[in-house]
């Protein structure tokens, strides 16, 4: 499932080292991934024992995913205790090859990674990968909330919250025709910013329903907003219901937002119902 857009291998070098690795490589959600990585110097011995490590970012920031030593007369590079096994080695270092496999790829792992090696013996050396590789992880849209915010005296927006790599395209539709929205700024910093987008849609309406449509090349899904219109007024002589007592004090607090309202969500063909509360 791996993707290499660029064929031409980056390489680096210096007194005889010399590292290839592919400039990009992109996957898929869910699937596993790896990063090529092969390295040769002039000083290899089947008798050093290397190590192998892998980070995700450079500098102080740098995140050290993967880390294992490679014994003489042994076949396998043997990681640390705590290591995640999401990562393992692909390759084998005793063959130059330290490409990194990652399983069930996340929109998260999108970044760019470094490998390294160390041959250790009586002249401690290594050698790191400049350029790195940047890995873009895929996804086809994913619809994570559909909500509605506001007041009948202020009026009414629906939010849908979507994800996707590349970032989806957000469309909104009423029963005859295309609506017009507005993205919302991200709702937050970092990687998570480059997948995550926020629609909404002003001035909705009660009893109509509305649906948030998210594509990219990938693939496309649908959720659809039915607004059910408010409750008449309901009399609160006499000996009212605990419920209604209840309802009345969170309104009298602010509460309790759209009482009567009735929010029901359709996605992939089950229907879910959604409360809306205010901020």
């Amino acid at each position: 499932n791996n993707i290499y857009p660029f064929t031409k291998s980056l390489g680096s070098g210096d007194d005889g080292w010399s590292m290839k690795v592919h400039s990009e490589v992109r996957g898929m959600e869910g699937y596993p991934v790896v990063l090529p990585c092969t390295f040769s110097h002039p000083q290899h011995s089947q008798h050093s024992s290397l190590q192998v490590l892998w980070r995700l970012g450079h500098g102080v920031g740098a995140t050290v995913l993967y880390r294992c030593t490679s014994r003489p007369g042994t076949p396998t590079c043997e990681p640390g205790p705590q290591q995640d096994q999401r990562y393992r080695l692909e390759g084998n270092p005793r063959e130059h090859d330290l490409s990194l496999r990652i399983n069930g790829a996340t929109l998260q792992d999108s970044g760019r990674y470094y490998c390294r090696v160390e041959v250790q013996g009586r002249e401690h050396v290594s050698f790191e990968d400049k350029m790195g590789t940047r890995l873009r992880v895929e996804a086809a849209p994913k619809i994570l909330t559909l909500a509605v915010e506001g007041s009948e005296q202020s009026g009414y927006t629906a939010l849908c919250r979507v994800q996707g790599s590349p970032l989806p395209d957000v469309q909104w539709l009423g029963p005859d025709d295309l609506l017009e929205g507005s993205l919302v700024g991200p709702l937050s910093q970092g990687s998570a910013a480059h997948f995550h987008t926020v629609s909404q849609l002003r001035d909705v309406e009660p009893g109509q329903q509305y649906t948030c449509s998210a594509s990219n090349p990938l693939g496309k899904e649908q959720a659809t907003l039915y607004v059910l219109p408010p409750r008449p007024p309901m009399s609160m002589t006499g000996a009212s219901p605990p419920l209604l007592l209840l309802l009345s004090l969170s309104l009298g607090a602010k509460v309790l937002l759209l009482v009567g309202m009735g929010v029901w969500v359709v996605q992939g063909g089950a229907l879910q119902g959604i409360s809306c509360w205010a901020k």
